[in-house]
């Protein structure tokens, strides 16, 4: 099966996908969804590791499980066996023909096979080649296996995240999300389309050494500006903003309400919503730093009255008045909210055999060039005949031979 006419600004790029897991697939997925033609290279008879990681399994006879699928639309996947020599041929030839390779083999992983990047620079000058480890390709961890849960820790983020020390279930938090390999994929697409518009500019090609690591350390933000710049170590505060207030969770009378109030005009509107607007002249309270300052003289005011409100009647008041409120949804109500059905980012695709997947869509709306949904996340190896031929020219008695020899594998 040919790749369907694509569509987008990538339209044109070919990417050869060595990743599996998160973070480079979920890289290459933007790519594929901005119009690259993606093609994923998996282990035969293994396939990417997400596929096994469930429940919940997609009832298919492919039980590729539903992690799997939400990183890996828009992709074509062929099954090649690279410790076997004419293995890391054929991904070398399709390597010549590509613009973009993405790997997340340990450092130096690759190079047995012939597909580092030096390796594949010297037969395609222009490649960029995109490598995402745990901890980059120097530094004392450079060989140090890196995963999402230990990097959130490592990095810092869990310090900030969970509710304080001495508090009923105190302690270090990770995120519900693995934040780590999901930005990683992100900086990695725009490391990526950053060095395609400089290989535009002069022809040169290069390679984009990424790091879990690094990546979470530099999205530490305000937090690390907070030490760097205040010499304040940042501690966990639960639902607690660090320098704005009010900012975090109220109990109403029949449930939990976000108040997310930004600066002072809007404590102002919202002090005289609540009936307090008095404390909006209060010094203590007036400006954004005294209410820091004074947290805790402000809360003992505000926590009565809010207790009050039923939370519905306390949000669509915030509504009307402009401010900024909501309530905690799961997972079924947000994907069900009109906003999210008004935006269109819930999609659903069909398998090759018809099963139906659905998927997040791409999240920008680009007015000229819109993301595409043209492949639903592949079984393992189900391209490999058609793309060895359309991309390699292979007839069909090569295939059956390497077929034979185990070097390529149809689908599971």
């Amino acid at each position: 099966m040919r790749e369907p006419q694509a569509a987008g600004p990538l339209a044109g790029i070919t990417v050869l996908d060595l990743s599996r897991v998160l973070a480079g697939p979920w890289c290459s997925q933007v790519l594929g969804d901005l119009g690259a033609d993606v093609i994923k290279v998996e282990q035969p008879g293994q396939g990417d590791d997400t596929r096994k990681w469930g429940p919940p399994f997609l009832d298919d006879g492919s039980r590729d499980a539903a992690y799997y699928l939400c990183a890996n639309r828009n992709k074509r996947s062929v099954a090649i066996d690279m410790a076997k020599p004419e293995g890391a041929d054929l991904i070398r030839r399709f390597a010549a023909r590509a613009d973009v390779v993405i790997e997340n083999f340990r450092v130096g992983g690759l190079a047995r096979y012939g597909l580092d990047f030096d390796s594949l620079r010297a037969i395609k000058p222009d490649l960029v080649y995109c490598s995402i480890t745990g901890f980059g390709q120097t530094g004392p961890l450079r060989d140090t296996g890196g995963y999402d849960f230990l990097i959130q820790g490592m990095s810092g983020l869990m310090s900030v995240t969970g509710l304080p020390d001495g508090e009923p279930g105190g302690g270090p938090m990770k995120v519900g999300l693995p934040v780590c390999d999901l930005q990683t994929g992100l900086y990695a697409a725009i490391s990526i389309l950053a060095a395609l518009h400089h290989r535009h500019a002069t022809g040169e090609g290069q390679h984009i050494d990424l790091a879990l690591l690094d990546t979470q350390v530099a999205l530490l933000a305000n937090q690390a500006s907070n030490w760097l710049n205040g010499g304040v170590t940042p501690r966990r505060m639960g639902n607690l903003h660090p320098t704005v207030v009010p900012y975090q969770d109220f109990a109403c009378a029949d449930g939990d309400v976000l108040v997310a109030i930004g600066n002072d005009r809007q404590f102002r509107q919202f002090m005289d919503l609540l009936g307090l607007g008095a404390l909006a002249d209060d010094p203590r309270f007036a400006i954004s730093s005294g209410r820091c300052l004074n947290r805790d003289a402000l809360m003992d005011v505000m926590r009565p009255v809010i207790a009050r409100w039923q939370a519905a009647d306390l949000i669509a008041a915030m509504q009307a008045a402009g401010l900024p409120g909501g309530k905690v949804n799961e997972i079924p109500e947000v994907l069900a909210h009109p906003q999210i059905e008004a935006r269109g980012l819930v999609h659903e695709m069909a398998r090759s055999d018809g099963t139906p997947v659905k998927v997040l869509g791409f999240p920008a709306q680009l007015s000229a060039t819109p993301a595409t949904y043209r492949h639903a996340p592949p079984r393992s190896g189900e391209d490999t005949v058609a793309v060895l031929g359309e991309r390699l020219g292979l007839d069909r008695n090569e295939i059956d031979r390497l077929l034979a020899a185990g070097v390529i594998a149809e689908r599971l």
